[in-house]
C-alpha cells in the first residue's frame, strides 16, 4: 500500500517533525480510499475506541459525522471548538475502555477480547490496517485489536470485520482444567484441533473432541475443513477434550502412503421420508433419528442432537408448542420472531404434515429448500410434546449461511428478521419452478376491480406458496403529479403492514434558557413538541414560552460535562436526536450578534492554595455561558472583561456590597472590586453594578483557553482580538466570587425528560391501532430522496402518494414502526398503542367489497423492552387448540392473563382471521374466556 507523501522529513523511517493537522486528515482519508477500493476476504482491520478517535477527529477537523468542520466564525457548527486550528492534538490511543481487564482466556494479540456488547459508531471505529499504522506511529499507545475481514453468505457475498472471534471453552477430562481459546468462526476444525492440541499438550491422534454444548456429548469433531460455523458451535460455549487410547482409534484409516486419514461421518441423507409428514412414530414424529440419543458417537455436529434431544418424547398429557429457545448470544430477537411463527396456526398446520413436494430445490432467489427444512425441523421439535429448551443451532448456522447479516452475535431487528423469513420461505417452497415473464401494464382509467385482478393473478403466477395463501395481501398505490395531474394506480402485494405512530404523539421537553445579555436568571421551560418534529419546533415552542422579541434568537446547546458538547442549529435537525437524559440550554440573544465575536464562559473552582494557577488542571463546574460582544470595533481585554461582567450580573448576591469586602484577602488580583465594593457601606448593589459594568479594571480572574478547556493563557486589558472569531475564556471562582455571585444558578440544570415523569406520561398518550392504521393510508407527498417519475411530464416529480388496502390476507401483520432514525443517532418510541385483542374490524379500510370477513383476532406479539442497538425481545402466544396465552423469554416459558398481554413493548402483532361461519363459536370462546 503505497503511503502519500506528507510534505515532511523523513529520517531512518522515523518522523523528525509531526503532520500538520491537515496533513494527518489528507493521509488518513488516502489509506481509507485506498482501502475501501481493494477489499478482501482476510484484510486486517483495527478496533479503536470512538472516544479517543472523535478526539483525533476534532483535531483534524472533522465532526462526529465524518463532515469537514466550518471556519472557527461560522455560528452554524454542531459541536463547539472543534477546528483544526485551536483543537488540542490528542494524546496516545487509548482503547482501555473497550477492552475485558484480567482475561484468562489464551489470545494473541489479535483475540484481546473487547467488551461484550460495544457497537461500531458508538463505542469503536474500525480503521484499515494502513490507517492503524500511520496514527500508531504518529500517537503510540494501544493496545493493537487487530481483526480480520470475512467473508459471509451463499448467494450474496457480504464483507464483514470479525469484530468479535468465537470463543469456546475447553474442558479437559484427564485434569478437568479449563481455558478459553478464541478463533474464526470461518476457522476450520482441524485449526480448532491445532490449537487444542497445543495448548493442552497432547498428540493430533490421540485427542477427541466433543461438541459440549449444555455440558452434554452432542456430537464428535472430527479434524476437517469444515468451519466452526458450519460446525453448529456458539459463543461461549463448552467443547470437551479426552484422550484416545491405542485400542479406541478406529475412527482413523490409513492412505497408500500409510499416512493417517481423517473420516468426517456425513449428514444423514434427507429423503422425503424424512421430511414432516414421513414415517412417523406414534407421537407424530418422523422416525429417521430415533436412533440418536445423548452422548452417541455416530452423529455429526449438523445432527444437531441437542436442538431438544431429537425429539422429546413426552410425559403422559403434556401439551406440545410449550418448548421455549434458548438464548445463544443475542438472539432473543430470533427467538421472539420464531414463537411467533411458530404458533402461527396454518403455519403449524403445514409444517407439521408432508411439504416435500414443495420444497423448492432449484428456485435461484430460494435458499435451496434448506431453510424451509431448517424452519420445519425446529418447528417439529418446538410441537412435540415437553417443555424442554431447545437450542436452535442449526437454524441459526442456516440463517448465517443465507442472511449473514444476522450472523454474529450482535443485536437485531425482529421485523427484520420476521421479513427476511418470511420472504426465504416463499422461495424456498414456491410451486412456480419456471417464473414467466410478465410485462405490467397501466391502469389506463379501466376499472379498480380489473386492475387488480390482473394485477393479482400475473403475482401468482410467479409466486405461488403457502406464504401467498396465508400471509399476502393486496393494497393500491395511487401517485398524483403536482404538475399535469397524472394519475397512476398499481395494485401490489405485501406481506406485513408497517404502521407508524401518529403525529399527534407530543413530546414533553425541559430546556433551560439563559439570558445572554446578563438580563436576567436562567429559567427552565417544559414545552411539547411533536416527537418527530425537529430542532426549529423546538426554538418556536420555546420563544413562545419565554416572550421572545421579535429582534431576538435563540441558540440551542447541549451541555456535557461542563462543556459545550454541541450546538443544535440546524433548524431541520430531527429531535430525535436528543435524548430524554441530556441537559439542553438555549441562550438568548439579540439577532444582530449574528456575525460578531462570540464569547464563551467556562467556570472552575480555583483553591487558594494553588501556586501556579496557569498550568492547574482544577475541574470545571456549572454551565458554560455564551455571550456577543456587539462593539463595531475590535474587541479588547477589556471589553471581554465588562462582557463577561456583563453576562454574569444576574447571579450578583442581594446583599450589601460591605459584606463582600470581608473575602478581600485570598491571594489574588483584588484591588479593583474591593475598592468598589468599599466605597460606601450605604451604596446599593444596583449602583454598583451600574459604576462596576462602566470600569475595565476588574478583579475577575479570566484566562484564555483552548475547546478542551486543557490550556490557558492570561491576556491583557489591552490585547485585541480579531473580529467576528469564537473566543473562549475561562473564569476562575475564588471565595471572593463565591461571595459576591450565587453559582447555584449555574448547576443542575434539568434534564430533558426525567425517566419517571416520562414513564407516567405513557398511558396518557396512548394511542390506537386504529389511529396508526389511519396515520398508515393518509395522503402524503413523496420525500425529495424518493421522488416518482411522471410519464407525461418525463421528469421526476415530488408527487403525491395514497395507499389504501384492497385485499387482507388470512393472517395479518402490524409492524409498530417505533425506531427512528435522525442524523446523529437512533431513538425508540415507548408511546403505548391500544390494540384490540378481539374482534379487530379492518372492513372499514378494505376497498374492494368481495364479502369476506375482515374480522380478526390476536394471536402472538413479539415485544422489545429498552433501547434501540440492545434492548431485549421476548413474545406472547396463544396456544393452538387452547385459549390460553403464554409468555415466551428465550428458554424460559410461563402461562399470563390475556390482561397482561397488552404493553408498551408490544412491536409486533399477529393476527388471523376468523371465518364467517366461525363468528358465533368465536364469541362464545372470547366470552367463556374472560369469565374464567
Amino acid at each position: 500500500m503505497t503511503i502519500p507523501d506528507s510534505g515532511f522529513i523523513v529520517e531512518n523511517g522515523v518522523s523528525c517533525l509531526p503532520c500538520t493537522p491537515e496533513e494527518e486528515k489528507k493521509i488518513v482519508t488516502d489509506l481509507r480510499n485506498e482501502s475501501e477500493r481493494n477489499l478482501k476476504e482476510g484484510n486486517l482491520y483495527f478496533v479503536i475506541s470512538s472516544r479517543w478517535f472523535q478526539r483525533w477527529e476534532r483535531f483534524v477537523g472533522i465532526d462526529a459525522n465524518g463532515d469537514l468542520i466550518e471556519n472557527e466564525s461560522s455560528d452554524s457548527r454542531h459541536f463547539d471548538g472543534a477546528s483544526s486550528m485551536v483543537a488540542e492534538r490528542p494524546g496516545p490511543i487509548d482503547n482501555s475502555d473497550i477492552v475485558q481487564n484480567g482475561s484468562d482466556c489464551d489470545c494473541k494479540e489479535n483475540e484481546i477480547q473487547l467488551r461484550r456488547g460495544l457497537m461500531e459508531g458508538q463505542d469503536y471505529v474500525l480503521v484499515p490496517q494502513g490507517v492503524w499504522e500511520k496514527l500508531h506511529e504518529w500517537y503510540k499507545g494501544g493496545p493493537a485489536l487487530p481483526r480480520k475481514m470475512i467473508s459471509q453468505g451463499i448467494h450474496h457475498k457480504n464483507f464483514d470485520v470479525e469484530v468479535y472471534p468465537l470463543c469456546l471453552k475447553l474442558i479437559d477430562s484427564r485434569d478437568e482444567s479449563q481455558s478459553v481459546i478464541c478463533l474464526s468462526r470461518k476457522a476450520s476444525v482441524t485449526e480448532l484441533f491445532q490449537r487444542v492440541c497445543s495448548l493442552r499438550g497432547i498428540e493430533q491422534d490421540k485427542a477427541s473432541i466433543w461438541d459440549y454444548f449444555n455440558k452434554r456429548k452432542n456430537a464428535q469433531l472430527f479434524s476437517s475443513d469444515k468451519s466452526l460455523e458450519e460446525s453448529n458451535l456458539q459463543m461461549d460455549q463448552d467443547i470437551l477434550l479426552e484422550q484416545v487410547d491405542e485400542h479406541h482409534s478406529s475412527r482413523f484409516g490409513m492412505d497408500s502412503t500409510g499416512n493417517k486419514l481423517a473420516l468426517v461421518l456425513s449428514e444423514p441423507s434427507r429423503s422425503s421420508s424424512s421430511i414432516a409428514g414421513g414415517p412417523t412414530l406414534s407421537n407424530g414424529h418422523s422416525g429417521y433419528r430415533s436412533n440418536l440419543y445423548p452422548g452417541s458417537s455416530l452423529g455429526s455436529g449438523s445432527t444437531d442432537i441437542e436442538d431438544g434431544d431429537a425429539y422429546n418424547f413426552a410425559r403422559k398429557g403434556e401439551k406440545g408448542g410449550l418448548a421455549g429457545l434458548q438464548n445463544l448470544g443475542n438472539t432473543c430477537f430470533m427467538n421472539s420472531a420464531l414463537q411467533c411463527l411458530v404458533h402461527t396456526p396454518p403455519l403449524a398446520e403445514y409444517f407439521l404434515k408432508d411439504y416435500s413436494d414443495e420444497i423448492s430445490t432449484v428456485n435461484p432467489l430460494g435458499m435451496h429448500g434448506e431453510l424451509a427444512l431448517a424452519f420445519g425441523e425446529l418447528l417439529r421439535k418446538l410441537w412435540s410434546s415437553g417443555r424442554t429448551a431447545i437450542a436452535p443451532r442449526v437454524f441459526k448456522g442456516k440463517l448465517a449461511r443465507f442472511a449473514p447479516q444476522f450472523s454474529g452475535y450482535n443485536q437485531h431487528d425482529s421485523q427484520e428478521l420476521l421479513a427476511f423469513l418470511l420472504d426465504g420461505l416463499h422461495e424456498d417452497l414456491n410451486r412456480v419452478k419456471q417464473k414467466p415473464y410478465i410485462e405490467m401494464k397501466d391502469s389506463d382509467g379501466r376499472p379498480d376491480e380489473e386492475v387488480a385482478a390482473e394485477s393479482w393473478k400475473n403475482h401468482k403466477a410467479r409466486n405461488d406458496s403457502v406464504i401467498v395463501d396465508i400471509c399476502q395481501g393486496q393494497y393500491k398505490s395511487t401517485l398524483v403529479c403536482p404538475d399535469c395531474s397524472k394519475i397512476s394506480i398499481t395494485f401490489d402485494p405485501f406481506m406485513y403492514l408497517s404502521l407508524p405512530l401518529p403525529s399527534t404523539i407530543t413530546r414533553t421537553m425541559t430546556v433551560t434558557v439563559f439570558n445572554g445579555d446578563g438580563s436576567g436568571l436562567p429559567m427552565p421551560y417544559t414545552v411539547s413538541v411533536l416527537k418527530n418534529g425537529f430542532c426549529k419546533d423546538l426554538v418556536l415552542a420555546l420563544g413562545t414560552a419565554c416572550c421572545l422579541n421579535s429582534d431576538e434568537n435563540l441558540l440551542l446547546a447541549e451541555v456535557y460535562e461542563n462543556k459545550i458538547y454541541r450546538y443544535l442549529d440546524i433548524p431541520l435537525e430531527p429531535l430525535s436526536s436528543i435524548k430524554d437524559d441530556e441537559h439542553i440550554v438555549a441562550f438568548r440573544f439579540q439577532k444582530k450578534g449574528i456575525g460578531k465575536t462570540k464569547l464563551v464562559i467556562f467556570h472552575r473552582w480555583q483553591e487558594k492554595s494553588t501556586s501556579d494557577y496557569l498550568k492547574s488542571g482544577k475541574e470545571l463546574f456549572g454551565t458554560p455561558l455564551v455571550t456577543y460582544y456587539l462593539g463595531e470595533d475590535q474587541p479588547s481585554g477589556a471589553d471581554i472583561e465588562a462582557a463577561v461582567f456583563k453576562v454574569m450580573s444576574p447571579f450578583r448576591r442581594m446583599y450589601s456590597s460591605a459584606k463582600a469586602h470581608i473575602s478581600k484577602e485570598n491571594g489574588f488580583l483584588s484591588d479593583g472590586l474591593d475598592e468598589q465594593c468599599s466605597s460606601s457601606n450605604a451604596q446599593s448593589v444596583e449602583n454598583t453594578e451600574v459604576e462596576a459594568t462602566s470600569r475595565t479594571d476588574l478583579s475577575l480572574l479570566l484566562l484564555l483557553t483552548d475547546d478542551r478547556v486543557m490550556n490557558f493563557k492570561a491576556f491583557k486589558k489591552d490585547t485585541l482580538f480579531e473580529s467576528g472569531k469564537i473566543l473562549k475564556v475561562v473564569l476562575d471562582w475564588t471565595d471572593k466570587e463565591h461571595e459576591l455571585y450565587d453559582a447555584n444558578y449555574l448547576k443542575d440544570i434539568p434534564e430533558v425528560n426525567k425517566a419517571g415523569f416520562a414513564a407516567k406520561k405513557t398511558r396518557q398518550e396512548a394511542i390506537s391501532l386504529s389511529s396508526c392504521l389511519d396515520a398508515f393510508l393518509v395522503e402524503e407527498p413523496l420525500g425529495p430522496d424518493d421522488m416518482w417519475y411522471c410519464p407525461h411530464c418525463k421528469e421526476h416529480r415530488q408527487a403525491i402518494k395514497k395507499l389504501d388496502l384492497w385485499m387482507l390476507p388470512d393472517i395479518i401483520v402490524f409492524h409498530l414502526k417505533r425506531f427512528t432514525y435522525g442524523r446523529y443517532l437512533k431513538n425508540k418510541i415507548d408511546t403505548f398503542v391500544n390494540f384490540p385483542i378481539h374482534n379487530l374490524d379492518l372492513s372499514k379500510y378494505v376497498m374492494n367489497k368481495d364479502g369476506q370477513s375482515y374480522l380478526y383476532e390476536l394471536y402472538a406479539i413479539s415485544n422489545h423492552y429498552g433501547g434501540l442497538g440492545g434492548g431485549h425481545y421476548t413474545a406472547y402466544a396463544k396456544l393452538i387448540g387452547e385459549n390460553r396465552w403464554y409468555h415466551f423469554d428465550d428458554g424460559h416459558v410461563s402461562s399470563v392473563n390475556e390482561s397482561d398481554i397488552k404493553t408498551p413493548a408490544a412491536y409486533l402483532l399477529f393476527y388471523k382471521r376468523v371465518r364467517t361461519e366461525s363468528k358465533v363459536e368465536a364469541g362464545e370462546a372470547s366470552h367463556g374466556h374472560s369469565s374464567s
